[in-house]
């Protein structure tokens, strides 16, 4: 059985969203016949690693900070400001946003096919199959990198890539 965040810091939580959440996610972009092709064993696995590679990505990213050191996610948060209003506003402290939870049915149908965190492989420099020829740059990374899960969350995202966050002590 999934156990989901819902904002209430619920103990042993593995998922930003649950199953039936997804479901409606995926119907409503036309993804539903992906989605459902799965069990719901294989599509709570998918919730679960897509939430592993939400924390791993980003922890240190978000805007704000855990409500409780308790908390098995990394939502919810406090003081995580509402950044296109005129006025200073947070958002509550007691929910998952809407957009992680959607980041995360958007990555659990990644998750169906793909390993999300998958190992970095030595570098191709160059290749040549037949006529084709080949070469990335020894210097791009492997890992698999997914801008639409970035652009869906960068309102709660505190620092771009590789910023480091820093606090002020008095």
């Amino acid at each position: 059985m999934l156990i989901v965040e819902t904002g209430d810091i619920i103990a042993g939580a593995e998922s930003y969203c649950t199953v039936a959440f997804a479901n409606t996610y995926h119907a409503a972009r036309g993804n539903s016949l992906a989605w459902t092709d799965s069990d719901d064993f294989d599509r709570e696995n998918a919730l679960r690693n897509a939430t592993d590679y939400m924390l791993q990505m980003y922890t240190s990213k978000w805007s704000g900070f855990r409500k409780s050191s308790s908390q098995s996610l990394d939502w919810p948060r406090t003081n995580v400001p509402i950044s296109d209003l005129v006025a200073l506003e947070y958002i509550s402290d007691n929910i998952v946003p809407i957009e992680v939870q959607r980041a995360c049915a958007s990555l659990a149908l990644r998750a169906l096919t793909t390993d999300l965190l998958a190992d970095e492989e030595q570098r191709v420099v160059r290749e040549k199959v037949d006529v084709i020829e080949t070469e990335y740059s020894e210097h791009a990374s492997q890992r698999k990198k997914y801008p639409e899960i970035d652009l869906m969350l960068r309102r709660y995202l505190a620092f771009g890539e590789g910023a480091l966050k820093m606090i002020r002590v008095a």
